[in-house]
């Protein structure tokens, strides 16, 4: 196998993995305060994250960069209290890349939640239980479809992304080069046959997680049934 094919990969899936464990952590207790609370800018709190789903990833990646400069106050402070530059790094596409798939996470969660009855919560508060034990043992156990469907769209979305990797990070090789942006080289270069390796790894991948989304669900509702 081809070093650089090989390298391509392992950081897209580092790419991949890396965003949706940080998504998982931050998005299960975010789903769960969404769901639930009552301040009057939820509407505008749930428009924020679902911004990613409508905005062209050029728009995102154009203000992650004003972000990351050295002329914006906060890029310049990264860079002269701790060295970090973020634009054109890993770290960079990384912070980009769980801003981006946040809604792909956390949307299927907060429908899951609010899908349940209140009643589940009620009396386990009735019985004593914390909110923090509520939501582990009662309300997460009750919703696995959809925490399964959140990690593999996050997964699978995050493995794809083009647009904001190549805005925040560019076409670095074994920095930033991952299978999407590898593609349009190998076009660009009329080099079909590389194209459509990495190509097919990524429809086989998504391919995989979708099927395993939609045969947990039918078990899942197979099972209310019963």
């Amino acid at each position: 196998m081809d070093p650089q094919f090989a390298q391509t990969l392992w950081l897209t899936l580092k790419l991949a993995v890396s965003t949706t464990v940080i998504l998982v952590v931050i998005g299960l207790p975010f789903a769960y305060w969404v769901a639930y609370t009552k301040v009057r800018i939820k509407p505008l709190i749930e428009a924020l994250v679902s911004m990613p789903m409508v905005l062209p990833p050029s728009v995102i990646g154009y203000y992650m960069l004003v972000i990351y400069s050295p002329r914006n106050w906060f890029g310049d402070w990264l860079g002269r209290a701790f060295d970090v530059r973020l634009a054109f790094s890993f770290e960079g596409i990384l912070i980009a890349s769980v801003i981006f798939s946040l809604p792909f996470m956390v949307q299927p969660l907060h429908n899951g939640l609010r899908a349940l009855p209140d009643s589940l919560r009620e009396a386990s508060y009735t019985l004593g239980k914390s909110k923090m034990i509520t939501f582990f043992r009662v309300l997460l156990p009750n919703i696995k479809p959809s925490v399964i469907t959140a990690v593999a769209l996050t997964f699978a979305h995050s493995i794809g992304e083009f647009g904001i990797v190549l805005m925040v990070g560019g076409n670095m090789p074994g920095e930033t080069r991952v299978a999407s942006i590898a593609i349009y080289d190998e076009v660009q270069a009329l080099n079909f046959d590389a194209a459509n390796q990495y190509a097919l790894i990524l429809f086989l991948i998504s391919l995989v997680l979708l099927t395993t989304i939609y045969s947990v669900n039918k078990k899942y509702d197979t099972w209310r049934m019963m």
